[in-house]
């Protein structure tokens, strides 16, 4: 498959960066257990099994291992662009891209991401690609981050730079919105498709103990926009003053906001539910209320 998506994110940094702290991501790996928590949850509330899933963007595989503990999923594969996480999974394991899934049409039955397709370049083509692997009827639930993730540290880098280069270079990627990711499920093709957001707030004792958990995470910057030069120490002691003053709670720690977005969607069925043809309600929804129908749209007469 090929793609004309700008390259906004540098997948081999994104690799290598990785593989660099895949000893170190246990240690900071709460947000990515909070969504494998959620998937689950949501997971179980589907009454049926699932005979092969992927989980794709694995990590040290946390989902894969809750997966395999879901009596209905039979075989799970945990497949990630970083060989040194993957092989950290149990079951199969395969090292491959978002970007061009290595599986044929309608061959799973489930297939979860949990905090990886965000940092994906064409994620409407990733997410056609997941859909076209689904089997009719299939499942995917994933989660990325999202909404005012890391707004925070985004806005001091922002001030501090200005204040001390006379300009801002970027350093911490953009999020789309929950109603973006909704069009996107749609545009992907995915019958009813369901996003929601959890709102997670989490304090730290500064803000450099912010950038170690994101880089444990493997997370660090990866734009391809980002300045090759090493950041100047001045800009980054002002960013961590600017951040004690405008985020912190009355007890000192700083906040640092993540907003994980969950999706939800159907490879399209015949045996579906469909949605009714506008008109072809047979009660009205006045009589289901018990109450008066008010018009808002009377006409006025021309002659008056």
């Amino acid at each position: 498959m090929t793609t004309t998506a700008p390259a906004l994110f540098d997948r081999r940094l994104l690799a290598f960066r990785r593989r660099r702290f895949a000893s170190e991501i246990e240690s900071a790996d709460f947000l990515l257990r909070r969504a494998a928590e959620d998937i689950m949850a949501r997971l179980r509330s589907v009454l049926r099994e699932f005979p092969i899933a992927l989980n794709l963007g694995s990590h040290h595989g946390v989902l894969s291992e809750m997966l395999q503990e879901d009596e209905r999923v039979a075989d799970v594969i945990s497949g990630d662009l970083c060989m040194a996480l993957v092989s950290k999974s149990l079951g199969a394991r395969l090292v491959c891209d978002e970007e061009l899934l290595p599986f044929a049409a309608s061959s799973l039955d489930l297939a979860v991401s949990g905090l990886s397709l965000h940092h994906v370049n064409d994620l409407p083509g990733a997410l056609v690609q997941i859909r076209r692997a689904l089997k009719p009827d299939g499942l995917f639930l994933g989660a990325v981050l999202g909404g005012q993730t890391l707004n925070e540290l985004r806005s001091v880098f922002a001030e501090a730079e200005e204040e001390i280069d006379g300009g801002v270079s970027p350093r911490v990627a953009p999020f789309a919105d929950i109603r973006d990711f909704g069009a996107l499920l749609q545009r992907a093709g995915f019958a009813l498709p369901v996003t929601d957001t959890d709102h997670v707030d989490v304090t730290y004792a500064t803000m450099f103990d912010l950038i170690r958990d994101i880089r444990n995470m493997g997370a660090s910057n990866i734009l391809t926009e980002r300045l090759r030069r090493p950041l100047k120490r001045t800009v980054m002691m002002r960013a961590a003053e600017l951040y004690s003053q405008h985020h912190s709670n009355p007890d000192g720690r700083i906040r640092a906001t993540f907003d994980i977005i969950h999706l939800t969607g159907w490879a399209p069925d015949a045996t579906q539910p469909q949605p009714l043809k506008p008109g072809s309600a047979k009660s009205r929804l006045a009589d289901a209320l018990n109450t008066s129908e008010i018009s808002t749209g009377e006409k006025t007469d021309p002659s008056s």
